[in-house]
């Protein structure tokens, strides 16, 4: 019986010579699709098993065990980590972005089912995340690995990942759309139809999968009654302003808490202080439990009261203002919560819980504005749904996605417009406050972020390695004239040499142009030292530390042919305008093609 790898490669001879690569690609987006689609599934039902189980154990409802809840799902996924996977875990979408940018989309095998178990462990037992993150990655990781198998290139591959990444939140969320307008926006795709034929096959492929194992089923339960009142109109535009500074709260406090949990060195305080902490905030704020898609519900519903569950603060359930105040605190702590979650070591994304933020926000505007006394009379429900779409906009820099995702929830399109302004607004404001989001911020500090600026993207694919070069001859600073030009000179086809110490450290350059008036001067060879006509390079480039972009800027501003590359305190060679200009080209007509 013939092994595996002889199938393979049968199949693969037997691919290239009867399937184009065109239709090959799309089979394969519809494949991907298909697998990120049950991995979400996969991930909702395991999420559900663990809470039905706790719910029918203890008394959840009673709020009796929220202190010791989050400790014991982050204590099982401390140990799974430590135990099994031996990695901390990264943030899902920022470490899927940096692969496409900085390892050609490559993602390592085990991303494919360490989300399945860490997330469910950590949102089943109360962490305040949401799970399309970990869908994602799961589906992105697949993708990948079978893109490997295949023997299929980088840039096919990145487009196969952002097939997986829409064919997840197609079927988590039922919408089509929104799934291939995130994956355009969040991985910066250009919008042609070598793009948006694989990602509509994949997200058709992710929408039917859910279709399939969990029915007509739809996370809010939701139809419209009222729609949009030109009256309203600057009520959304207050409604935007307010999520746009929500969502400028949301991720200064997000990188604010996990600042604030480094000085923890070792894991196990982190997950303990962690866990305590969240199950207080549950204590006082049940609706922070787990993603919050019940909360959401209740409140498109009207039901206030169910949707902030039992609290200590019952008694005074009958003051509207009681109310107001507390779905504020939803909308404080949410943030909180879930970024407490990832420092303590939990697994999950921050997609969901932005929209619980949102929801909880746009309720409470609209509970504002109709208790005012002041006459005015807006829908409570439709306010919900589009403090979501703020959040969204402004958090995730992804306005189309909070459109189109809002849009579909709903059956309709009859709050375009309200959506239009709400996230418009909300996302020119972030943006021009932040240029970052959680997912890019520690990219764009690295240089390893794609964006739909075409330049930028080129340089952030080019690799440094690449263009370096290795094959200069070295001289050293006490030198003589003369042993230069038998050692160095003579032996070498380039005009520049680097000066180096001991050490192997830069101390200097000399260029051909420097000697070149005295080289043929025998009686100055024993008299003149390296030392003597050395110079400093007119810029560094140092490894590891200078993007593709600083290093292509250090080569304009300096007016320089050659600059050196130094490594850790070292150096390592050269890397020159004419090689850096002809990798730049080459990537560019690669990635345009």
């Amino acid at each position: 019986m013939p092994n595996t790898k002889s199938l393979l490669k049968k199949f693969l001879k037997w691919r290239y010579k009867n399937i184009s690569n065109k239709t090959f690609v799309h089979l394969m987006s519809l494949v991907v699709g298909l697998i990120s689609g049950l991995a979400a599934v996969t991930l909702k039902n395991l999420t559900f098993f663990i809470q039905a189980l706790l719910e029918k154990g203890i008394a959840i409802s009673e709020n009796q065990l929220y202190f010791i809840l989050p400790v014991i799902g982050l204590t099982l996924v401390y140990l799974y980590v430590k135990y099994v996977h031996k990695h901390p875990l990264g943030h899902a979408v920022s470490s899927i972005l940096f692969s496409l940018s900085k390892n050609k989309g490559l993602l390592a095998i085990k991303k494919i089912y360490t989300p399945l178990l860490t997330a469910p462990l950590t949102v089943g037992f109360g962490g305040s995340v949401g799970l399309l993150g970990p869908a994602v990655e799961s589906g992105s990781a697949l993708s990948s690995n079978i893109s490997r198998l295949f023997h299929i290139d980088a840039k096919t591959r990145s487009l196969l990942i952002a097939c997986a990444s829409a064919g997840a939140i197609s079927s988590i969320f039922q919408s089509p759309i929104a799934a291939i307008v995130f994956a355009v926006e969040v991985f910066s795709l250009d919008f042609t139809m070598l793009s948006v034929l694989p990602l509509l096959l994949a997200s058709i492929s992710g929408v039917l999968t859910s279709y399939f194992f969990l029915g007509n089923e739809v996370l809010f339960n939701f139809s419209l009654t009222e729609g949009f009142e030109l009256n309203d109109t600057l009520f959304y535009v207050v409604l935007g302003v307010g999520t746009a500074f929500a969502s400028i709260y949301f991720t200064k406090m997000y990188f604010w808490i996990l600042q604030l949990f480094k000085p923890l060195k070792s894991p196990k305080y982190k997950l303990l202080v962690g866990g305590i902490a969240i199950g207080i905030m549950l204590y006082f704020i049940p609706p922070l439990y787990g993603e919050g898609f019940g909360f959401i519900n209740n409140l498109l519903e009207g039901n206030h009261i169910k949707a902030l569950g039992k609290t200590p603060f019952d008694t005074y359930l009958d003051s509207i203002w009681v109310v107001i105040l507390l779905l504020f605190g939803i909308t404080v702590f949410k943030a909180i919560a879930m970024t407490t979650t990832f420092a303590a070591g939990g697994a999950g994304g921050v997609f969901i819980p932005t929209m619980v933020m949102g929801s909880a926000l746009g309720n409470v505007v609209a509970k504002v504005i109709n208790n005012l006394g002041l006459g005015f009379d807006v829908s409570e429900s439709n306010f919900t749904l589009i403090g979501m779409a703020g959040l969204i906009a402004g958090v995730i820099h992804a306005p189309l996605t909070a459109i189109f995702l809002i849009a579909e929830i709903t059956g309709g399109y009859e709050l375009f417009v309200p959506l239009m302004i709400t996230a418009s607004i909300s996302y020119l404001i972030t943006k021009n406050t932040l240029d970052y989001t959680i997912y890019t911020k520690e990219l764009v500090q690295k240089g390893a972020l794609l964006t739909h600026n075409k330049d930028q993207t080129v340089l952030t694919l080019m690799q440094l390695d690449d263009v370096i070069e290795t094959n200069f001859k070295p001289v050293n600073p006490e030198m003589t004239l003369g042993e230069m030009l038998h050692k160095s000179v003579s032996k070498s086809t380039r005009n520049i040499f680097p000066v180096l110490d001991g050490d192997k450290k830069m101390v200097g350059i000399v260029l051909l142009d420097d000697i070149r008036e005295f080289m043929f001067n025998t009686e100055m060879y024993e008299t003149l030292f390296v030392k003597d006509v050395m110079h400093a390079p007119p810029e560094y480039i140092f490894y590891a530390e200078d993007s593709m972009k600083k290093v292509m800027s250090k080569f304009q501003d300096s007016g320089a042919w050659n600059l050196p590359v130094i490594k850790e305190g070292k150096y390592v060679g050269f890397i020159s305008k004419s090689k850096l200009l002809t990798a730049y080209r080459r990537k560019l007509i690669n990635y345009s093609s």
